[in-house]
């Protein structure tokens, strides 16, 4: 069967059903689970209760805006970065309407294309927020502490904390985002989302960056902050960095444009096209795709979505996430000085010795391998949310129980087009849903704020008294990874 009929039976399943949800837990309080919360609670349905889980001291910063970094900034400009898609200038207004915000060094009054800091649209979220969690309706309760297991009964999920604490619900929901624990157990490595200083990363250590992401973007900003003197290493299979924003429209691309169900090349060549006609504007073209991206992604045949893994993702991650303008002149600064310098290549062996490691590594396109003296390494590869790959125990407890399995490319969790999770048996859950990068294998692009938003208020319209799926197996894919 196609990823189309798939996704179809998967609707069909929706709009079936006519069961009733009055309370909804959230595992995980990052921005994704807050916006959910908002989305969920927004609405004229005071049925609808809310319970968010959350083991971070703060609820809405999650590790994206936990950062307390002026100079890390959001790579998506403030006029996109709402959490209501229906108020796309809900952020700016707020931006505008903060004391000082106008003031502040990174704000151009009147000028929606700005990048605020992270820290500051952390702000945000958490404003969103506060105002639930003071509800004479007590409608939204926050519960710290670490889920550690998850289970789906007939009528009803129960979640259990690492204290033994239990919550019964009509509806959970996953919202953990990438896994961040660090894989790493010499001690030369350090963790991406630890300031340099608590990491124990003297000013003058050599530091080698494992991927040359926004992740390494950021770090290299954090040893700036900190005073880095030594040099910087950064490597990554392709040597590439991300490209920068710059004050152009988004192109108008419509539906019937957009070659919907071919493959990889026949894709690309369309993106070319679109690119020479824009005189080789490509920032146009790429932010013109962007509405269409998601359904590009689910109409691609499987061997097309493996092929863009292996050959075209990371030169789409380049060119679609971009840095602010700020971040690209300090970046390349730093490359002119001499200070960072960015291979292309792939790490072969890594000798931790008693005083520095000693690592080699082989240029992209060469036969021999060269060395390397560091004395930290930072992994700044995009973590795995493979199920097999995670390490919250959340996650971990649906694949083991067979709640939950990995797609067939293993970029995520299998979920229906609704966010449903599936599982191990091909059935779409009733009750057990998640939002965020977790549903990239349906989604692909569900990393930045303006499309989980979109993810939100969808799901939150479904589950507030909207109907979902009965329990009915889907139809098995063609090939499906197990996990």
């Amino acid at each position: 069967m196609t990823e189309k009929s798939r996704t179809d039976f998967a609707r069909n399943l929706v709009a079936s059903s006519h069961t009733k949800n009055g309370h909804v837990v959230i595992i995980g309080g990052g921005a994704s689970g807050v916006l959910l919360a908002c989305h969920l609670l927004r609405g004229p349905n005071h049925d609808v209760r809310v319970t968010l889980v959350e083991k971070r001291p703060e609820i809405g910063r999650g590790i994206a805006y936990f950062t307390a970094n002026p100079n890390h900034l959001l790579n998506v400009r403030a006029a996109n970065m709402s959490a209501f898609p229906d108020q796309p200038d809900h952020f700016w207004q707020w931006l505008c309407a903060r004391e000082g915000g106008a003031s502040e060094a990174w704000h151009v009054r009147g000028d929606p294309f700005c990048f605020a800091p992270r820290t500051i649209y952390g702000d945000y979220i958490a404003n969103l927020i506060a105002p639930l969690t003071s509800d004479n309706t007590r409608r939204l309760r926050v519960v710290w502490g670490e889920c550690v297991s998850i289970s789906e009964g007939a009528s009803e999920v129960s979640v259990t904390l690492g204290d033994g604490a239990k919550h019964r619900a009509d509806i959970a929901v996953l919202a953990i985002g990438f896994d961040t624990a660090p894989s790493h157990r010499a001690s030369c490595y350090v963790d991406p989302w630890v300031p340099p200083a608590e990491a124990s990363v003297a000013p003058d250590h050599r530091v080698l960056i494992v991927g040359t992401g926004l992740t390494m973007v950021d770090y290299v900003l954090s040893l700036s902050l900190n005073g880095h003197r030594g040099p910087i290493f950064a490597i990554s299979r392709r040597g590439l960095l991300p490209r920068g924003h710059r004050r152009i429209e988004p192109l108008s691309i419509e539906s019937a444009e957009v070659p919907f169900g071919e493959g990889m090349t026949e894709l690309m060549r369309w993106v070319r096209r679109l690119v020479r006609a824009q005189g080789g504007d490509w920032r146009s073209v790429v932010d013109g795709i962007r509405p269409h991206t998601q359904r590009i992604w689910r109409e691609l045949p499987v061997s097309a979505r493996r092929s863009f893994l292996e050959h075209g993702k990371a030169w789409w991650g380049a060119h679609r996430h971009r840095m602010a303008p700020e971040v690209e002149v300090r970046i390349h600064e730093a490359i002119a000085s001499g200070q960072l310098s960015v291979t292309a290549g792939k790490l072969s062996v890594v000798e931790p010795g008693s005083a520095s490691v000693l690592v080699r590594y082989r240029k992209r396109g060469a036969s021999t391998f060269e060395t390397l003296d560091v004395d930290r390494i930072v992994d700044c590869r995009q973590m795995g949310s493979a199920p097999l790959k995670n390490n919250n125990p959340a996650l971990r407890s649906l694949v083991d129980q067979g709640f939950a399995r990995a797609d067939v490319l293993r970029t995520g969790i299998d979920v229906t087009p609704e966010s449903a999770i599936i599982s191990r048996a091909g059935v779409a859950s009733r009750r057990l849903f998640a939002v965020g990068p977790l549903t990239r294998s349906a989604f692909w692009e569900i990393i930045a704020i303006p499309d989980i938003a979109n993810q939100c208020m969808a799901l939150a319209d479904r589950l507030r008294g909207a109907p979902l799926p009965s329990t009915q197996a889907l139809p098995k894919p063609e090939t499906q990874g197990v996990g």
